[in-house]
């Protein structure tokens, strides 16, 4: 390109990205499942934290998910920054080891996944298939497959009662004899039967790892299941969908056996120096930010998140849509899926309801070919967005009403946009986090009887 057309293309660039904070920040409203929704707080420490951005800082970690060594020096306040992050999230997990530099819920798999196939010799993986709610992470497609090179072995998933059928699944892990079984996933909505599960894996020495990228806020709000409690290993997750914090990824645990403690110097190794050189820790403060106001307004968050999710379920079902689980309440967690087939199928849906500015996503359901991805029959929406943003059960149905107006083709999509971005502008704060570091500062203060 000439040098006009580069700087074209910059100049370009700057107003792109201008128009997206004002569109997806200020005028959309946002039902992606997997993303999530940071408090001024947390922004304002990730934008306090400019040098730490820039710096690297190698090296090994300990048993408690503390600095062991480092590599290049500078680095006594970024080791406390990472250690003592490292504390508020084992608190509000209840949990003795945590491992937070992965950069992401993805990459937490694959260090895990790869750590432990390593550590047992195993490269089978017993997993939920896609097309039921596992994420691409998992699967023979994705980095299970492609990257750590697992063999996967599909349990048997229930498609009336959206969930793992347990005997089945049992005989399947017990005659695979896998060296890890994999739980939990993407399309999210129950708890699946842990204990069962677990017992069968340590029948064939499999190491549980449960995926809670989507559920960890709701976990650590106490309002799904506790996964260390009921029979997993290792936990992994993402940092940024129901607990509302800076992009990343963690893994945790509780190592209470030689062979767990064994696993995690594995997945440590894969963390680095395998996997990752620069940890992005310019993310860890807004990351202990947001541990602490888990700690604080979890619980609130969490219960709210549910029963927003859950009123839409019935909103939307009692007006015709084909809701998912609604002998089970529709969901237990933060997300919906809702067959939208009669109406065009999940693709054509999803675009419909962009054009109102409500931004929901395509997905696979249970019972769709797990080969046809790009025409699914089904469509996915996550309320902790909203919830976080102050809406309740009748801001929920009245944001069900504009849906159903788009879906059932009741009126244009454009004309509907209108009193969307009127609903959005309603919502103007965040609930349950602070506004500012010098809110979380004072409560702390407080909480220290040092005012």
């Amino acid at each position: 390109m000439t040098d006009r057309e580069f700087f074209q293309r910059s100049l370009r660039l700057i107003e792109a990205s201008r128009a997206h904070e004002k569109y997806r920040e200020k005028e959309c409203i946002n039902l992606i499942a997997s993303e999530g929704l940071k408090s001024p707080a947390a922004m304002e420490m990730l934008h306090l934290c400019r040098d730490l951005e820039a710096r690297y800082c190698e090296g090994e970690n300990d048993l408690e998910g503390h600095v062991k060594e480092r590599h290049y020096q500078g680095q006594r306040f970024i080791t406390q920054i990472e250690n003592l992050t490292a504390d508020l999230v084992k608190d509000i997990f209840r949990c003795s080891w945590v491992e937070i530099r992965p950069l992401s819920g993805t990459q937490a798999n694959q260090v895990t996944f790869f750590g432990l196939s390593s550590l047992t010799n195993n490269s089978k993986m017993a997993a939920v298939p896609l097309s039921a709610g596992a994420h691409i992470s998992h699967d023979y497609t994705g980095l299970a497959g492609q990257v750590v090179g697992l063999e996967i072995i599909n349990m048997t998933y229930d498609h009336e009662e959206l969930n793992i059928a347990v005997d089945e699944s049992v005989r399947i892990i017990k005659a695979a004899r896998p060296g890890i079984v994999t739980l939990g996933g993407s399309l999210f909505q129950f708890p699946p039967p842990m204990e069962e599960l677990a017992e069968a894996a340590r029948e064939v020495g499999a190491f549980v790892v449960y995926d809670a990228a989507h559920v960890l806020g709701l976990i650590a709000g106490g309002q799904f299941q506790q996964p260390l409690k009921e029979g997993a290993d290792f936990v992994t997750g993402s940092t940024h969908k129901t607990f509302p914090g800076p992009q990343g990824g963690l893994v945790f645990a509780d190592l209470r056996e030689p062979r767990q403690r064994d696993a995690a110097r594995e997945i440590q190794h894969a963390v680095f120096p395998l996997s990752t050189s620069n940890t992005h820790p310019g993310r860890f403060p807004a990351l202990a930010i947001a541990a602490l106001e888990l700690k604080l307004y979890g619980d609130q968050l969490a219960k709210q998140t549910v029963r927003n999710a859950q009123t839409a379920g019935e909103c939307l079902f009692e007006n015709g849509l084909k809701v998912l689980g609604e002998k089970h309440g529709f969901t237990q967690s933060h997300q919906i899926a809702v067959d939208v087939q009669e109406y065009g199928g999940g693709a054509r849906v999803a675009k419909n309801l962009e054009k109102a500015n409500i931004i929901i996503n395509k997905n696979l359901l249970p019972y769709d070919s797990q080969s046809d991805r790009a025409r699914p029959s089904g469509i996915r929406l996550g309320f902790q967005e909203v919830t976080r943003r102050g809406f309740r059960e009748s801001d929920v149905k009245h944001l069900c009403s504009l849906i159903l107006d788009v879906v059932k083709g009741r009126r244009d999509p454009r004309l509907v946009r209108k009193e969307v971005m009127e609903l959005r502008q309603s919502f103007q704060g965040i609930r349950y986090g602070f506004k500012s570091l010098e809110e979380v500062e004072n409560r702390l203060r407080k909480k220290l009887g040092l005012v």
